[in-house]
């Protein structure tokens, strides 16, 4: 199986290019490492230097298409993104160029080389928008109206999806992914809540919480998404949009103090102004992804805190 996986040397891609390596396949990735980090694709590197390639490029640059043209892959992995709220605020025209355009490039590669399927990264929490409380957890039916320029940016790759199926028959499977966490995430970006929390504590600095605290998310560790993506690769699921969750909601004082008491940390956080563009509850609906991929959720937040910790230990602070 060949496979091309843009965002690959990022928290979620790296680790799926490891499995895709240990299940045999040949993986192209595609990343301008603008966020993503080289020292993520070291086991792919040195393990693996037959099968594994790595090209440097921006996805919304023309060579994208190109490229996947040229590789004809069996299967692509579009993860590649802007993936801060923040900075879709500060620069909305750049978010839409790497989220929107950077897709098209990517829709359009795939279309020209036929591949078999295309499995897409949305964003579980900013793709619904604001959702009423009665409506918790969020079923794929109830697409709302994102808050943020990055939640747009995400959704919109949705319909032209739907529209490369109808028109060029390109198979896809988008994955409306809740806050992933886990080792190789970034710990000194806004974004990625259980690894800032997990860094700072570990460092004995204070930690900031912006809002009340009482805001909730449905936290999912690493290893079960990247098993989301196999699974939608090998599934007859074709045209649709699948929550990648555990449908468990957890507030943000919740993960401070489980894991402020798994390090026996004893400070209280500092509260700070609300973010703008951030949801304030949020929660996805699993169940289509247990009838259609078979997938749920295995990793208790407690075990993926634990690896979190244990990662960051040997790697970011030594």
């Amino acid at each position: 199986m060949k496979a091309i996986v843009t965002g690959g040397a990022g928290f979620i891609g790296s680790h799926l290019v490891d499995e895709l390596l240990l299940q045999g396949a040949e993986v192209t990735v595609i990343d301008d490492l603008s966020s993503g980090r080289l020292t993520n694709l070291d086991n792919a590197r040195k393990n693996f230097p037959t099968r594994f390639s790595l090209v440097t490029l921006d996805v919304a640059d023309k060579e994208t298409e190109e490229l996947i043209k040229k590789v004809q892959p069996d299967y692509v992995f579009h993860l590649a993104a802007q993936s801060s709220v923040v900075k879709s605020l500060q620069d909305p025209i750049k978010d839409a160029q790497s989220n929107v355009l950077g897709s098209l490039r990517v829709f359009q590669g795939a279309s020209k080389a036929c591949v078999k399927k295309l499995i897409y990264a949305a964003s579980g929490g900013t793709l619904y928008g604001k959702v009423e409380s009665a409506k918790l957890p969020v079923k794929e039916t109830e697409f709302g109206i994102p808050v943020s320029p990055y939640g747009v940016s995400k959704k919109t790759p949705i319909d032209y999806l739907f529209f490369y199926k109808e028109t060029y028959n390109l198979g896809f499977c988008a994955l409306a992914i809740a806050n992933a966490y886990g080792p190789r995430q970034d710990p000194n970006g806004e974004a990625g809540v259980v690894s800032i929390f997990a860094y700072n504590l570990l460092k004995n600095n204070p930690v900031t919480i912006f809002g009340d605290g009482n805001q909730t998310r449905d936290f999912i560790y690493v290893k079960d998404v990247v098993n989301s993506f196999l699974l939608a690769a090998s599934s007859d699921v074709d045209g649709s949009v699948v929550n990648i969750a555990t449908g468990k909601e957890t507030s943000i004082n919740e993960l401070y103090y489980l894991i402020a008491g798994i390090l026996d940390f004893s400070l209280k956080p500092i509260y700070a102004e609300a973010r703008k563009g951030e949801l304030y509850r949020i929660v996805l609906d699993p169940v289509r992804a247990s009838l259609k991929l078979g997938f749920r959720a295995q990793t208790p937040l407690e075990l993926g805190i634990a690896n979190t910790l244990k990662y960051i230990k040997e790697n970011e602070l030594s």
